[in-house]
């Protein structure tokens, strides 16, 4: 008898019968699993409801010190890649089962519910008034979030150069600098360049006054604005 193998299976329905019945164990996890659904349900919606929240309460010796970051280091990377930090109210696109579990794991080993999240994500992922890459945050005070998900594919490191014309008024007037530099520098010398005194120079200055006008015009009549302006804000053409 005692060489008999054990089914730990067996075993342990042999064990919870001598405390509940069926219909107990099933109506126990049936109220387990709505309360859940309900649970996420208000997650779900408070990610779709505008919020002024700045703060949560949560337990800063449970928080994981590489998910913390502060509003200067966001906007900077917002600049750089000319993204959008704005509220997860207005997020376009869809926001994962799997952020929604997580928030709810934070709110249970934080005891408290969440508010005010925000998303970084580009422009066209959020229902703007007038793809790549969302990372969900949740303020936790004094201008510092915590990185709660992130999802997609990772952002094009090549978005961080091509964007960077755009960072500011600086940058932009930096890129039509190089680029009638180069122009000028391409321009094969010829006898009027031999008899007119700094023919490079005047060839350098007509660049940069045509791709200079060209490039704003484009720009703004676009209705676009640099990166520095726009990385927190609701409207499409700024």
């Amino acid at each position: 008898m005692l060489s008999r193998k054990v089914n730990l299976q067996k075993e342990l329905l042999s064990e919870r019968k001598k405390s509940q019945s069926e219909a107990d164990v099933l109506s126990q996890v049936l109220s387990v699993l709505a309360e859940n659904e309900k649970a996420r349900a208000a997650i779900s919606e408070t990610l779709h409801t505008k919020s002024s929240t700045k703060s949560n309460a949560l337990q800063f010796d449970l928080l994981e010190t590489d998910r913390i970051f502060h509003l200067d280091h966001i906007r900077t990377i917002c600049i750089d890649y000319r993204l959008r930090f704005l509220d997860s109210s207005i997020f376009k696109n869809d926001i994962p089962e799997e952020a929604i579990s997580k928030i709810r794991m934070l709110e249970r080993e934080h005891n408290t519910s969440l508010e005010g999240f925000k998303i970084i994500a580009p422009s066209k992922a959020f229902h703007l008034l007038n793809y790549d890459d969302p990372l969900l945050f949740v303020p936790i005070g004094n201008d510092y979030y915590y990185l709660v998900h992130q999802w997609g594919t990772e952002i094009n490191p090549w978005r961080k150069l091509l964007v960077l014309p755009f960072r500011n008024l600086g940058s932009f007037t930096l890129t039509a600098i190089l680029f009638s530099i180069l122009i000028a520098l391409l321009v094969p010398e010829n006898n009027l360049s031999k008899s007119v005194p700094m023919a490079s120079f005047i060839v350098f200055l007509f660049a940069f006054k045509s791709i200079f006008a060209v490039f704003a015009y484009y720009f703004f009549m676009m209705g676009k604005n640099f990166n520095e302006e726009i990385w927190k804000r609701e409207y499409y053409n700024n």
